[in-house]
This record gives C-alpha cells, structure tokens and sequence, in this order.
C-alpha cells in the first residue's frame, strides 16, 4: 500500500528517532545485537539522505542560509572555549582541600526521588534509573532534524534551522559560564575534583585575599561587609607553578596547571574541563536538551515531539538522582532553555522574506487577476504579475535580521569585555 504525503511527513522522522534511541540504548540490554543493528540502522539513514538528494529542490535557500550558519557555528565554538577556561576556573580557584570539606547543599528535589525509590514498584524506579538516553543522543536527534528536510518533513532551508539552534546554544553557554562562575557552589559530588582534576590544594592567591579569611568566622563576615574592603592579608603563600605557554600564558591564572599538567600545552588542560565539578547553575546538558525538544516541536511537533519532552524530564530526573546536578541547576536551564528558544525566534529572520513578500502582493491583486483572466485580457494578467515581481524586487532588508546581527555583534563584544576584566582581576595575584 503506497504511503500518504501526511504519513511520511508526520510519522518517518518520529519513527527513525525511535528507532535511533532504541537501537542504542541495545548496548545495555544486549551488546551483540547493538553491534549488529547499529551500523545497519546508520548506513540506512546514510543511504536514503544521499538518494534524497539529487531530487532536493531548496538548494538556493540552503545557500541564503550557509553564511548565518558559519557565523553560529563559529560564535558556538567561542562560546564553548569561554565556557571551557570558566569550567577549569572555578574548580582551580579554590584548590582540592576546599573541594573536599565543603559540604553539598541540600537538596529537596533528590529528597524527594528518593522517597519515592521507597514506594514506586522497583520495575518504575528500574525505568526511572535507566540510562535511555544523554546528551550525544539529544545531538544526533537534532542532527537528524535537520537531515529531514531532505524528506520534506520540516520546511527548508535545514542550515536556517542549524544556524538559530547553535546561535541559540552558543548564548546560553555564555549566560551559563557567567551564572556559575559568579558564585561557585559546592559540588553534589566532593570526590569530583580529586578524581577529575590535578590542581594545587591551597587557594589561588587571589581567592585567598578575598575569601580565606572569612570563610568560617561570622564575625569576620560582618567587617567585610561592614568596611567593604578585604578583612586581612591572609600571609604567605605558595607560589604557583608557571608554565611557558608563550602568547597564551595569560590562561595560567585561570587554569592553574601544576608541574606535571604544565608540560603538555594548555589545551590539553581543556579537554579535562569537561563535565566539571562546579559548573552547576544552570545545567548545560539540560539546556542541550530542552533546546531539541523546542527545535522538534516548532519545526515537526506531532506525538514524537511529545515522547522527546519526555525524555527531557526523564533526562532531568536523572541528572538529580545521580548527583550531577542540583535540582536548581536543572529546573532553571528548563526554564532558561524555553526562554531563549523564544526570545531569539523573536530577532531571528524570517526563512525567506522574498517569498512571503511575493505571496502577500499576490493575495492584495489576486482579485483584479481574476477579472482579467475571466476578460481574458492578457496583458492585464503580465501587468498585474510584473507588479508582483517588482515588489519582490524591492524586498528590504529584514528588521529581524538587523535586529539579530546587532544583538549577535553584541553578545561578542560582551563576551570579550568579560574576559579582559577577569584577567585584569586575576593578573595582580
């Protein structure tokens, strides 16, 4: 039986994503069988995209669409490297012995999950512990996303769609690095940074001026406030192993490497930022995330966009349960991830001005061109679709899209700015 146009649109994407997450969470149920249907399901994709497209009719959009692309995925990747050294920061700043004493906040939110571990079937807390899905799958969906547009299931250009989401990412993860770097929490884990990260255990000179010597005295808290200056000179102090990193020795005050990180270059450091101990609020794999779960409902919806927002609160559950996250940290990229999907599609431009420009003429003389067409008046019916191409002609540019570009060009600036003034604070230690 052959498929319906509404079948392919609005059930073939929702099902090969099903059928991508499934096949992957095989490598917990049964490794042999993932080994054997993942690369079948992968080269069935492959295959079908690329007999898609040669017949793909949105070349032109696509090419409108490739320089904003670039833009974001260059502004995502900066934003990513900011977000990298901030991550390596707060974890360096105060050194492994404050890491070990502080306590993890309370948390209500895992009080809670816990509680319920006790009167759930142990089947539903099996199901709520699983591991169905992280965040390289909430990537590929996304990528998948896009792919479709090959099959008509989302409305070109796919690079339009990519460019917004990884402006949109690239925003978030500045909000991110400037929300967690402003006051470090300590970690639900305090084993994380020992176990990921080889740092000094004193406190950067820096942090030991401003925060060491009120740490654990209220009183000395109530001068500070009192006279607004530092309380004392915390004495002597360790001296920092300083590698020669050359132009990029300016990232020692921020990475703190210690005489066996400082043999490898500093990118190496990096790496090792991932996942860090105290980038907690708000939670950057949640705003990954939530951030597909918008993409896929504006762009798809239909039952499947459904099932992804469940596995967004399946996802948050699961970063509160396991300890990764506060349940602050999660609630608030849910809400920071909804927002900026919102606020951004404000100032993003439109997919095509031109056509919807061209389509609006022709509905203003779409009466006169009947007339003429039932008169036969021909040259009546070229005037009348001259006129129409001539305002298509004359298509200005966007205000949206100013809009975008200066909030983009801004958000930059902002960025650099923020990075000068933490080394200038940092610089004097």
């Amino acid at each position: 039986m052959r498929l319906s146009p509404w079948w392919r649109r609005r059930s073939g994407l929702g099902l090969a994503a099903i059928a991508y997450v499934g096949v992957d969470y095989l490598r917990h149920l049964s490794p042999l069988w993932h080994g054997r249907l993942q690369p079948l399901l992968w080269t069935f994709f492959a295959i079908a995209a690329i007999i898609r497209v040669p017949v793909y009719k949105h070349w032109s959009s696509e090419l409108r669409s490739a320089l904003p692309f670039i833009f974001s995925l260059v502004f995502m990747l900066s934003a990513l490297l900011f977000e990298a050294i901030s991550v390596r920061f707060v974890t360096v700043v105060l050194g492994l012995d404050w890491h070990n004493a502080a306590q993890p906040l309370p948390d209500v939110g895992q009080w809670l999950l816990l509680a319920l571990n006790e009167k759930l079937p142990q089947t539903v807390v099996n199901l709520l512990r699983a591991r169905i899905i992280g965040l390289h799958h909430y990537l590929m969906l996304f990528v998948m996303l896009g792919f479709s547009v090959l099959f008509d299931s989302i409305e070109a250009p796919g690079l339009g769609l990519g460019a917004r989401y990884m402006f949109t990412m690239g925003v978030g993860r500045l909000l991110r690095a400037f929300a967690f770097v402003s006051t470090i929490l300590p970690s639900p884990r305090p084993w994380c940074a020992s176990s990921r990260f080889n740092v000094p255990a004193y406190p950067h000179p820096w942090a030991q001026k401003y925060y060491v010597p009120y740490a654990t005295d209220s009183y000395a808290i109530h001068q500070v406030i009192h006279n607004d200056i530092a309380y004392a000179d915390p004495g002597e102090y360790d001296v920092d192993f300083r590698p020669n990193w050359g132009s990029m020795s300016f990232l020692i005050d921020f990475l703190r490497p210690t005489a066996p990180d400082g043999s490898t270059p500093w990118y190496h450091l990096l790496k090792k930022a991932g996942g860090g101990c105290n980038d907690l609020i708000y939670s950057g794999h949640m705003l990954v995330s939530v951030l597909t779960a918008m993409a896929w409902m504006e762009a798809y919806g239909g039952l499947s966009s459904i099932l992804i927002w469940f596995l967004v609160l399946h996802s948050t559950q699961r970063e509160i349960r396991e300890r990764h996250h506060y349940s602050v940290d999660c609630l608030l990229a849910i809400y920071m991830g909804i927002f900026l999907w919102k606020m951004i599609g404000l100032f993003w431009p439109t997919k095509d001005a031109s056509k919807n420009k061209r389509l609006n003429k022709l509905e203003k003389v779409q009466g006169r061109l009947m007339q003429a067409a039932k008169d036969s008046d021909m040259d009546k019916v070229k005037e009348l679709l001259k006129e129409v191409e001539v305002s298509n002609s004359q298509v200005k540019q966007n205000p949206k899209s100013t809009a975008m570009w200066l909030f983009s060009g801004a958000t930059i600036v902002f960025t650099i700015t923020m990075v000068l003034l933490a080394f200038t604070l940092t610089s004097d230690g």
